[in-house]
């Protein structure tokens, strides 16, 4: 079984999930293969909240190439899966208490 560090990867920060932080909604990536139940488990162990909800989203590798003075160099973009997890009304989870 994985640790806690080893399921939640990082945290996202984008403008649109900074958005979602109103709706008590926060996103991380994880680790690929962590199922919800995990996921769920590990944000409450390391937040001290309550979670009410996780939804997953995993995305493939896209495959990139460019054009350059030696030829066609291509390559592929890593897969990742990212959750967004819901907290219960009122808690908040602040990524920048530990800095």
């Amino acid at each position: 079984m994985k640790t806690l560090s080893e399921i939640l990867l990082k945290p996202v920060n984008t403008e649109k999930l900074n958005g979602l932080e109103k709706l008590n909604r926060y996103g991380f990536y994880v680790e690929r293969t962590a199922n919800k139940l995990q996921i769920r488990k590990a944000i409450e162990e390391m937040y001290g909240v309550t979670v009410v909800s996780v939804n997953t989203i995993r995305y493939a590798g896209k495959n990139k190439s460019r054009i350059t003075r030696s030829g066609v160099i291509s390559g592929k973009s890593n897969a990742f899966k990212k959750a967004i997890v819901t907290v219960r009304e009122g808690e908040k989870i602040d990524f920048y208490s530990n800095i």
